[in-house]
């Protein structure tokens, strides 16, 4: 038995709400910080930027579901569902700590979105990805049919705006940043590469 066929049987043992607890230990752990004055001299910034990347992060892992079970016979599909809402939750208290902890005042939320792009994109991004945590049942792939694939694909445009409004966030020239970028690009450009032969093989006879 091929060592991946093992780890899939490993994989499957795994229930599903495992994956939501150890998810939701990073947020618990970063509001633990914040609230007992751990994060530096700005804690409110650095919750607000942490949670951000956390989400980003998540996206990435769930963007690199699909190419890991085309090309390396990874399966991991049955923790896609729970890594997307995990990513949303982390996306939305993001957004949640900048208005309500950061920004604070209603008028000028609207005019920070205006004069920062960096903003903006991120909304935009937290807007895509919203019909997509909304449309995370059953009931809604059962309603929306083929139609509910082709909305989930708005997670591709979620992934690029939010690696670009982490290098636009960046102050400087900063690698990390642009690191996560290649990653979602990598993962994206893996989509377009064909499944290697002896697995499409074994594909058509399973």
């Amino acid at each position: 038995m091929a060592m991946t066929d093992t780890l899939n049987i490993q994989i499957r043992r795994i229930p599903v709400w495992a994956i939501y607890l150890v998810l939701a230990l990073p947020g618990l752990w970063l509001f633990l910080q914040a609230f007992t004055n751990r994060l530096g001299v700005d804690p409110v910034k650095a919750l607000e930027h942490e949670l951000g990347r956390v989400a980003l992060q998540l996206l990435i892992v769930g963007l690199a579901i699909t190419p890991a079970r085309r090309h390396l016979n990874l399966n991991l599909l049955k923790f896609r569902r729970a890594v997307g809402l995990v990513a949303f939750a982390y996306i939305a208290l993001h957004l949640l700590v900048w208005l309500v902890l950061d920004v604070q005042i209603l008028s000028q939320v609207w005019a920070d979105i205006v004069k920062r792009p960096y903003i903006t994109i991120g909304l935009l991004a937290f807007l895509m990805a919203l019909p997509l945590a909304l449309t995370s049942n059953g009931l809604s792939i059962r309603k929306l049919g083929k139609r509910w694939g082709k909305l989930h694909k708005l997670v591709y445009g979620v992934c690029l705006l939010g690696g670009l409004h982490f290098i636009m966030l960046a102050k400087g020239f900063q690698i990390e940043p642009l690191i996560y970028m290649t990653v979602v690009i990598s993962l994206l450009a893996l989509r377009l590469v064909p499944k290697p032969a002896h697995r499409a093989k074994a594909g058509a006879s399973a």
